[in-house]
C-alpha cells in the first residue's frame, strides 16, 4: 500500500485495487472508505506512522457497496470504535442482507471487471448510521452527503464545502485522465450524478480509482461531465 499526502489533513491509501482517504480534524479522525478485507494492517501502520493514533478513527464513511470499499470497514471499526456509515439504499448490501446488482457493462469494461473481481469477497458489515441526500457528517467542518446513483443504488460523494474538497466514490475515476466511473448498474444515472456532483465546483477532487485531481479541478471535472458519455478530459 502507498500513502500519498494529498492536503495537510488528507491522505490517501493506494492498494492493488481501489483507494480510501483518511482526514484529520486533530486527533479526530476519519476514514473515507476502507479498502478490502485485508486492509486493515497496512491502514493502522500508515495512520501511525503520521504520528496519529488509530484509536482516533471515530467514523468510517462507506462511498457504496462495493467489496474493495468497505472490506475492512467492521475490522477497523471494532478495533477503534469506530461509527460506520453508508446510504441507506447501499446499506442492505453491506449488511450481507441483499446482492449487489449486476452491472451493465460495455464491452472494453468486461475484462476490468474479471479483474477487480479478484478482490476478496468482504464480510457482512454492520451500518451504524443510514445516511440520505444532504445528511451532514460530522468531520471537516460540516461534511455534506450527495447522493450519487448509478453506480450503485445508494452511491455517495461527500463534500466538504468548506475545504474545498470532494470525495466521489466510484461515480467518478481519474486513472490519468477524469472519466465516468466504470461498472455501472445505471449508466444515465451515473452520468447525472457525474454532473451534479461537477456543480459543487470543488478545488480538490478525490476519486475511489485514480489520483486525485488538484489543479483546475472545477473545470476539469465539469468539462468531463458535460460530455454526455462522460468521456475523459487529459490531466495531471
Amino acid at each position: 500500500m502507498d500513502l500519498v499526502e494529498v492536503l495537510p489533513q488528507l491522505h490517501m491509501f493506494r492498494f492493488p485495487i481501489g483507494q480510501a482517504y483518511l482526514w484529520r480534524d486533530g486527533a479526530d479522525l476519519t476514514l473515507i472508505d476502507a479498502g478490502d478485507i485485508d486492509a486493515a494492517p497496512a491502514i493502522e501502520a500508515a495512520v501511525r506512522g503520521l504520528g496519529l493514533d488509530p484509536d482516533g478513527i471515530n467514523r468510517i464513511v462507506v462511498t457504496h457497496g462495493h467489496r474493495d470499499h468497505y472490506g475492512s470497514a467492521q475490522v477497523l471499526a471494532d478495533r477503534h470504535g469506530a461509527e460506520i456509515l453508508a446510504h441507506r439504499l447501499d446499506a442492505p448490501v453491506i449488511r450481507g442482507e441483499e446482492e449487489i446488482a449486476d452491472p451493465a457493462l460495455l464491452d472494453w469494461e468486461r475484462p476490468l471487471y474479471e479483474h477487480a473481481l479478484t478482490v476478496p469477497p468482504a464480510p457482512p458489515t454492520r451500518v451504524d448510521r443510514e445516511l440520505a441526500d444532504g445528511d451532514e457528517v460530522r468531520f471537516g467542518s460540516g461534511a455534506r452527503v450527495v447522493h450519487a446513483p448509478g453506480h450503485t443504488p445508494g452511491s455517495i460523494g461527500i463534500h466538504l464545502p468548506h475545504h474545498g474538497v470532494l470525495f466521489t466514490g466510484d461515480c467518478v475515476a481519474g486513472v490519468g485522465q477524469v472519466m465516468l466511473g466504470v461498472f455501472n448498474i445505471d449508466r444515465p444515472r451515473a452520468v447525472a450524478s457525474f454532473r451534479r456532483l461537477a456543480a459543487l465546483e470543488p478545488d480538490t477532487v478525490c476519486f475511489g480509482h485514480g489520483d486525485p485531481l488538484t489543479v483546475d479541478a472545477a473545470a476539469v471535472l465539469r468539462a468531463s461531465a458535460d460530455r454526455d458519455s462522460g468521456l475523459q478530459v487529459e490531466h495531471g
